[in-house]
Formats: structure tokens, sequence, C-alpha cells
């Protein structure tokens, strides 16, 4: 991840990467759609109109939008996952809301824990899947904690006051004297 946009509030950098992935991702999805036009044209178009080449694809546009939107919790699979999308036709109506929701999904990892995080995650989750259920629970619930305890005090300035606080707060005390 760029240090600059580490560096920026969570909202903004969300936000950024989400644009990242959709120029990324779109991008690689309309190089396979171009792809697949071309050898529409050629020698590769009698295969591609195989009855199983047009079954798989068939599958692929149907049941293959979950797969793209969980290619973006991924790795190297993420790039070929669009481009399968790409050059098997999926229709568009199918592939958008997969690249919204992993997209999404991507840029808040990317733009809190970061890839490194993610990954150690994964590791885990390769070596005991209930391990990996069990972390992802506790840092939910501890999440969840954190943000019902910052909105029952009102954030951190309510629990830590400012200078202002402390003036007017010891203003107040000179004045009971």
């Amino acid at each position: 991840m760029m240090e600059w946009v580490g560096n920026l509030p969570l909202l903004p950098a969300v936000a950024f990467l989400y644009v990242v992935i959709w120029c990324r991702a779109g991008a690689t999805y309309l190089i396979g759609r171009g792809a697949r036009k071309a050898a529409d044209r050629g020698r590769i178009a009698a295969f591609l109109d195989s009855p199983s080449v047009v079954r798989a694809t068939g599958l692929v546009n149907r049941w293959g939008a979950p797969v793209v939107a969980l290619s973006f919790l991924t790795v190297g699979f993420q790039t070929a996952a669009n481009a399968a999308a790409g050059l098997t036709g999926m229709p568009a109506k199918r592939y958008l809301p997969a690249l919204a929701v992993g997209g999404l999904a991507w840029a808040f990892i990317y733009a809190t824990v970061g890839l490194v995080a993610f990954m150690a995650w994964f590791e885990l989750f390769v070596v005991s899947p209930w391990g990996a259920v069990a972390v992802l629970a506790l840092v939910v619930a501890l999440v969840g904690v954190l943000l019902r305890h910052r909105r029952r005090t009102g954030g951190v300035s309510a629990a830590h006051p400012g200078p202002e606080a402390a003036e007017t707060s010891s203003t107040t005390h000179d004045a009971h004297r």
C-alpha cells in the first residue's frame, strides 16, 4: 500500500482504493471481453462454440459472480477471476455487483489492516479454519465493543479532556473556593 494512502483518514482511503479496484478489475474484465471477441473471429471460434465450452461458459456466467466477489480476498487469483469473467462473456449485470461487493471488501481490508494482516489470517485459516473463524469473531466483537463504547462516551475527546476542558474545570474549581 502506498504510504500516503495509509496516512489518509479511513473513509477517503477506502474511497480512493475502491476507485482503484474498479479501474483495475474493470479494465481486466474488459480486456478479457475484448480477447473473447477477437477469439470469436479466428480459428478458436469453433472451439469456443463447442458444446462443452458453451456449457462451461454458461455455468461461469451464472455462478461466477460469487467467485469474482470472493477473489478480491485472495492474492493472485483476483486478476485471473476478473479476466475469466471477461473471457467467458459474463454479463455486466452479474459482474458489476460482484465487483462492487468484492472491491469494497478489498478496499476496506487494504485501508485498515492491510494485506499482511489478512494474509496472516488466511494462513491461520488454512491450518485451522475454526481458529480463523474464532479470531474473526473476536475481532468483530472487539470492534463492536469499541464502537459501542465510543457511542456511549462521545468518543476519545470525552474520555481525554483537552486543554480547554482542563482550563474550564480549574476556573470552575477556583470559583468554588
